[in-house]
């Protein structure tokens, strides 16, 4: 292994597969087991909501407003349903989170043109970060202990060496087939974060390319797992354990973390969308009990496509014309299934219920009273 100073940049950081290192040792063989089957199950829980336009629009901000709280951009749930066609009023962080659940979603579509790449990273971070990103080209950046002030990592320089780590960084993601995909996704993360190819951006990108590269393998359809739920709450050991595989090649103790962050959020998501498909239900059951003649599965759909529902959502998506629109929005708020506010000049109709869900840890929910 080459020598390696925090205070220099690491210019012999190891190509991948880390030589003389069991990345299936026994120990994380069997995290894998439960890690993947959290996962199987958590896809096959998305597959059941018949409405995957729901999903994408509502899992990707949990993530973003996650991610981005790792790195201290702090903002809430309800401000990034509430501004999420209206950045230009929402504040500087939230403003940020929405850029990387776009991001999320640009990703996502782009696997169908080509593979999970430099490239996709490169247009990741740009979205992200709200510029165009490329590889580094200048030296100068330093990670710090943001407590002490203390440099504890200088990643390598010159854009060409980067360019030729992610290069291997790539290859061992679409050719290390012999390798569990979660084990590959750990591995990789680490080594992405190491490289550290932007001047900014490189944590929530490292994070959204996790999800893609789920996608990839074919372990989830969507980008939906909320892993920065995990890395939120374990932040002290997430950077710790990044320091010590460059420190000491700790690879396993890295591994199991994120294995056992991948298992733990899995069964969350899944219970998470588990309680959003019941509330969907008894929400199409109450309204079309309670108002028959407004009812339609298009319209119980949109209001949790968009948990901050206006009139012309329902105008762009020939449920209604503006005046009809308008009054069965009123007449959802009458039945206690939404609430409507003032939002600068228009008005908007927030799904309470939805919006608990999403915002809380807990899973219930009170029903609508008949």
């Amino acid at each position: 292994m080459s020598s390696w100073d925090p205070n220099q940049p690491y210019q012999g950081l190891p190509l991948l597969p880390p030589s003389s290192v069991d990345l299936e040792s026994t120990t994380i063989l069997k995290r894998c087991i439960g890690a993947r089957a959290a996962l199987a199950e958590l896809k096959q829980a998305a597959e059941l909501i018949p409405n995957q336009a729901m999903l994408i629009s509502i899992l990707p901000k949990l993530e973003a407003g996650a991610s981005s709280e790792i790195e201290n951009i702090v903002t809430t749930t309800d401000r990034l349903f509430q501004f999420e066609r209206d950045e230009e009023h929402a504040d500087p962080a939230t403003k940020e989170a929405l850029w990387y659940s776009q991001a999320l979603l640009k990703g996502y579509k782009s696997l169908r043109q080509h593979p999970l790449s430099t490239r996709t990273a490169e247009e990741v971070c740009s979205i992200i970060k709200g510029v165009d990103m490329s590889v580094r080209r200048v030296p100068g950046t330093k990670l710090t202990n943001k407590k002490t002030g203390q440099v504890v990592y200088t990643p390598p320089e010159e854009e060409t060496l980067l360019r030729d780590l992610l290069g291997n960084w790539e290859k061992f993601l679409h050719e290390q087939k012999h390798l569990d995909p979660l084990v590959r996704m750990a591995v990789a993360h680490y080594q992405f974060e190491a490289i550290h190819p932007f001047t900014d951006g490189n944590g929530r990108t490292g994070r959204a390319l996790n999800s893609l590269f789920l996608i990839n393998e074919k372990l989830l359809t969507l980008p939906i797992l909320y892993l920065s739920r995990y890395l939120i709450r374990e932040r002290d050991s997430y950077y710790r354990l990044l320091l010590e595989v460059t420190r000491s090649r700790d690879w396993e103790e890295w591994i199991i973390f994120i294995l056992a962050g991948v298992e733990e959020t899995s069964i969350w998501t899944k219970n998470k969308i588990g309680a959003v498909r019941t509330l969907m239900e008894q929400t199409t059951e109450y309204v079309r009990k309670k108002a028959a003649k407004i009812y339609s599965y298009e319209l119980v759909n949109l209001i949790f496509e968009r948990p901050y529902c206006r009139i012309q959502d329902l105008v762009r998506a020939d449920i209604a014309e503006r005046q009809a629109a308008s009054k069965y929005l009123k007449e959802l708020v009458s039945l206690g299934v939404l609430k409507e506010i003032q939002v600068g000049r228009e008005k908007a109709f927030i799904h309470l219920k939805l919006m608990h869900l999403l915002g809380e840890e807990s899973n219930s929910f009170e029903s609508y009273s008949t």
